[in-house]
């Protein structure tokens, strides 16, 4: 390994001795960049040299080369203003370049799996303009012939910079070949065709021969339109003149058929049909070739829009997405800047009809919640204007939005998050008497067993009995509505109710007490364990603060009496001693002790109670404690290393 490494190393003498020569480099920045080399050489010739190895070294030369540079034009301006020549080319022109290629190429024969490294290779050799551009595309197309991206890129260099259109065209076709349900390559080869005819028609304009071009004009055609409406505004002299000299000109455009336009109209029929036997199923591929047609002026252009939008019809009229997409083709609260109500209200309209006739089609609760979601945008930049003085939307997308909620509860197409919006959406219309008769109705139905709609709904009664101070009564309902339900439901599944009503009734003693016992009759029945949500966690917090620590004390030690209590509850008392134990609390350290032994006789392979209890008998302890409950540690968890010194915790 040495004798190979100062084999490369002398390989560079040359080089080294061109930087001093040339005053780049001093010779004490040489013997660094010797020593550096050195060292990266070594990593690349272990016998398994890691990735990082080869792209550290790659940044080393690349950063190197840079200031290289910076230094070469440094010294050539000072030579320029002594009145010398300019400098020439020398081996140290070359030798990071040639050296990082070198790199590169033990690096993907090393990791040819690696398509980033890959990629990395590529963009160096085509910044650096080099002629090994083409054999490496070679070898990543051999190594990766199934990754559409690699097809994409070789086309897109054959094209953009070596500007061979066949050998493009050529690597898009087998690309499609070995990819043929590659969205992405059929999309970009019909980019490549439609840019490369355009760029044939800017020749024939650039020569004279022909006018316009195939990317469609907004602005011209927005003038052109403005021209058509106001033409009674213009004076009418030579208005004979200049009409005959049009018609003369219209005919010899009508009789002149733009081959350029036409060709372009069947080069996209053609891809887009091939495409569409190839994935039948791909509704985005759809799209792009669309906002492909729609962006260039091609003959037939609305023949083949009306054609696309009516396979996307007939293949995903059965799907919501489909609706939702057509929709916002009529309309979309992003693009509305400028719009005058009127002609925003129309196109709310019409994508409203779209949305009830995809109702009709595709009576889904997937339909419902696309077109609440469409209202609602709706309704959040009507809001957005209206706060900034901004002409705003007139139509009652309110009423419609609630309309459409009622529709989908009536026909039974309401989900948990659907119904979880509408009781949000009354409240946020400031309807809390209709929230709350809304959150009664839809937990009495088939969205009994929500957690989430019953939380709302706990929430909302809570909101609506704090208006005035809440009676006696009006507690007594909260305490009996949610009662059961807390009995019902998993631990694990309403942990968001629980602290909802804990919250509520915190300072309530009769009421918290008697939660108290419903998590003790909860937590026992589903076994003591607590998967996520610690409900004793919860309540202890909560006693500490309103009734101190000898409370809190009664009140885990029954948590702690169940069968299989969690283990975040101990760690949750084990916080609390230890705290009172630093405060000055004499029976806070053994209590705390006492809780570790408790939890370790359930959680003894646990490595990180393990190290907790190690940190406080290390910190309140004395050096024996901590070093007797490191050999417990170590002969519990059968590891000579564990818990080896505190450094390591």
């Amino acid at each position: 390994m040495a004798d190979v490494v100062q084999f490369r190393l002398e390989g560079m003498l040359d080089e080294l001795d061109d930087l001093e020569q040339r005053g780049l480099f001093s010779r004490r920045e040489i013997a660094e960049i010797v020593k550096q080399r050195r060292k990266f050489e070594y990593r690349l010739k272990r016998p398994c040299p890691l990735k990082q190895d080869y792209v550290a070294y790659i940044d080393y030369e690349t950063h190197l080369d840079s200031l290289r540079r910076l230094r070469k034009k440094a010294v050539s301006r000072e030579l320029k203003k002594q009145g010398n020549k300019k400098m020439r080319k020398s081996v140290s022109d070359f030798a990071c370049v040639k050296r990082i290629l070198y790199i590169y190429r033990l690096a993907v024969s090393r990791y040819k799996g690696d398509i980033d490294l890959w990629f990395r290779y590529l963009e160096f050799c085509r910044a650096q303009k080099n002629g090994r551009m083409k054999k490496v595309l070679a070898q990543l197309i051999r190594f990766h012939p199934k990754v559409p991206g690699v097809w994409v890129y070789a086309a897109a260099w054959e094209f953009d910079h070596d500007t061979n259109v066949d050998a493009a065209r050529s690597l898009m076709l087998s690309g499609l070949r070995v990819c043929p349900t590659s969205e992405d390559l059929w999309v970009e080869y019909l980019r490549m065709e439609l840019t490369y005819l355009n760029k044939l028609k800017a020749r024939k304009v650039a020569l004279g021969e022909d006018e316009g071009s195939l990317v469609r004009e907004n602005k011209a055609a927005e003038d052109k339109q403005w021209r058509e409406e106001n033409k009674d505004l213009f004076m009418s002299i030579g208005e004979d003149r200049e009409d005959n000299d049009g018609s003369v000109g219209e005919t010899e455009s009508k009789n002149k058929l733009d081959l350029f336009r036409e060709q372009g109209s069947n080069i996209l029929e053609t891809i887009y049909n091939g495409a569409i036997e190839a994935l039948p199923s791909s509704f985005s591929l759809r799209k792009r070739v669309l906002e492909i047609l729609e962006a260039m002026d091609l003959a037939h252009s609305e023949e083949l829009h009306s054609k696309i939008l009516q396979d996307i019809k007939r293949d995903f009229g059965t799907e919501p997405q489909y609706w939702d997409w057509l929709a916002r083709l009529q309309y979309n609260p992003d693009d509305v800047q400028g719009m005058s109500d009127k002609k925003e209200n129309s196109r709310i309209e019409k994508a409203v009809q779209v949305y009830e006739e995809g109702l009709e089609h595709v009576p889904s609760s997937a339909m419902f919640s696309l077109y609440v979601e469409f209202l609602m945008n709706i309704i959040t930049s009507v809001k957005e204007e209206q706060s900034s003085g901004l002409s705003s939307c007139t139509m009652n997308t309110t009423s419609r939005l609630l309309m459409v909620y009622e529709k989908a509860l009536t026909l039974g197409h309401i989900t948990d998050d659907l119904a979880c919006q509408y009781v949000s959406f009354y409240l946020q219309l400031g309807k809390l008497d209709e929230a709350r008769k809304l959150a009664e109705r839809l937990c009495s139905g088939k969205l009994s067993n929500s957690v989430k709609l019953w939380v709302l709904r706990v929430s909302t009664e809570i909101k609506s009995i704090l208006k005035d101070s809440p009676s006696p009564s009006d507690l007594k309902s909260i305490f009996e509505l949610t009662k059961e339900v807390l009995r019902d439901f998993p631990v694990s599944e309403s942990g968001s109710l629980w602290l909802t009503v804990l919250k509520f009734f915190a300072n309530q003693s009769h009421y918290f007490d008697q939660l108290v016992e419903i998590s003790l009759l909860a937590l026992a029945k589903s076994g003591g364990s607590e998967d996520g949500f610690s409900l004793s966690s919860a309540i202890v917090d909560f006693v500490l603060q309103k009734d101190g620590i000898q409370r809190t004390r009664e009140v885990y030690k029954k948590f702690l009496g169940l069968p299989h209590p969690g283990l975040a509850i101990y760690r949750t008392c084990i916080q609390l001693e230890s705290n009172l134990a630093s405060a000055g609390d004499k029976n806070g350290l053994a209590s705390a002790r006492k809780l570790f032994e408790s939890a370790l006789a359930t959680y003894g392979q646990d490595v990180s109670l393990w190290q907790e209890y190690y940190i406080m008998e290390s910190k309140m302890g004395s050096s024996e404690t901590a070093a007797a409950i490191r050999w417990r540690a170590r002969k519990t968890l059968k590891d000579s290393t564990a818990l080896a010194t505190s450094s390591d915790l």
